[in-house]
């Protein structure tokens, strides 16, 4: 019998491919609402909560007292969120190489599959939708018994949960969906620093980095994390060895 019981995977950029697409929309938004910041800040936010992304650039840039910082944050978030779902419904979403073989392993052992993202909940649907990964879902985004139809058995938004990341509360929210209750029967599979850092803080057995994704080793290195994989059919050799 399989140790892990759950793998909790983040979607753009790590099982979602993603060519800087979320990265444009926001520099897109930011230019509209005549902020400056820099890419290095923006990929340092990268897996957060869309809207905490925008709440952290006007808090810095105005301070959170100012009149028209509430204003400021909308008119940014507003404008990020009609550019990022007009992008996914034009130009839809794919997944890496690797990440249903990935996922039709983790059936195979009995591992549920969960995906988190920093994505609210409008565009996850949209992106779930294209790739097929929504059916077999109820109306809570579950299903617990694998049929032929599913995919994966539970999605988490950021806007799912109280706080995204780098909080724990979507792999939390994930297993209690999915009936876990240990998190040493849990794997996390992300690219960015939000990812390694929920999921050091929800205790998960084990914590893989992405480097086919947003982030390099270098951008990975100072955070906790247990190993860094540059494909994801790599994710299948650590589970069978976790399971030994």
């Amino acid at each position: 019998m399989s140790k892990i019981k759950l793998a909790v995977f983040d979607m753009a950029g790590t099982t979602v491919r993603d060519e800087r697409e979320v990265e444009k929309c926001f520099f897109e938004a930011i230019q509209a609402t005549n902020l400056s910041i820099s890419t290095e800040k923006i990929n340092s936010m990268m897996g957060w909560s869309k809207i905490l992304v925008f709440e952290t650039i006007w808090r810095e840039e105005l301070g959170e007292d100012h009149p028209e910082y509430s204003a400021k944050v909308k008119a940014s978030y507003d404008f990020f969120c009609n550019t990022l779902e007009a992008h996914y419904n034009t130009h839809g979403a794919q997944p890496y190489d690797g990440v249903l073989d990935v996922f039709e392993f983790c059936r195979s052992q009995g591992i549920k599959i969960a995906l988190t993202t920093g994505f609210y909940r409008k565009v996850t649907d949209i992106i779930l939708a294209k790739l097929g990964w929504d059916k077999g879902l109820d109306g809570t985004y579950m299903s617990l018994i694998n049929t032929p139809e599913n995919i994966i058995n539970c999605s988490i938004a950021s806007s799912d949960v109280k706080n995204g990341r780098p909080a724990p509360e979507m792999i939390q929210l994930a297993m209690a969906k999915c009936l876990i209750d240990d998190p040493k029967s849990v794997i996390n599979l992300g690219d960015t620093p939000s990812d390694l850092q929920s999921a050091a803080s929800a205790g998960v057995l084990y914590s893989v980095g992405s480097l086919y994704g947003t982030h390099t080793e270098a951008e990975l290195a100072s955070y906790k994390f247990d190993q860094l994989i540059n494909q994801p059919k790599e994710m299948i050799e650590i589970i069978r060895r976790l399971n030994d």
